[in-house]
């Protein structure tokens, strides 16, 4: 049930985006991806050209990518290891969706909902990255639980 309250503030991408984003380039290697990941404990990298947003690449794109037998000292061939050489604009999603930082938080939700995508990496005007809102960040805000909790 909505409520149209116009008392209540309306909550933007800005008052829940992730501002400290990491990124890679393009020709960065799935190896360094992975190690991004699990280090970092997080689930998007944004890939950036010339300071733009170029693409996206999420750890399930990495799972997809490398061979289950990486690190397997039994089953590991070399092939296997080679996965780990591919580049990241090999297996990223192109044209990604962003969304501008002043955006409602339900105009964002409606734009993973309606384009299947779990981040929008939040751009200003020209195109650069200012950070990035997740399906976990909207969440968060919908449950009242703070930012700083989901962050770690």
């Amino acid at each position: 049930m909505q409520t149209n309250d116009s008392t209540l503030p309306a909550v933007s991408v800005r008052d829940i985006m992730t501002l400290h984003t990491h990124s890679l380039q393009p020709d960065d290697s799935l190896r360094t991806a992975a190690s991004l990941f699990e280090r970092e404990h997080f689930h998007h990298v944004v890939i950036l050209e010339h300071g733009r947003v170029f693409g996206v690449v999420s750890d399930r794109d990495i799972l997809k990518a490398i061979s289950p037998f990486v690190g397997n000292p039994i089953l590991e061939r070399s092939q296997d290891v080679n996965t780990l050489n591919r580049r990241v604009h090999q297996i990223m999603s192109r044209k990604p969706v962003t969304v501008g930082s002043e955006c409602s938080i339900a105009a964002a939700a409606e734009r993973m909902l309606t384009q299947h995508v779990s981040c929008l990496p939040v751009v200003d005007d020209d195109g650069s990255l200012m950070g990035i809102v997740t399906v976990r960040d909207l969440i968060a805000q919908l449950a009242g639980v703070p930012a700083i909790e989901t962050k770690k």
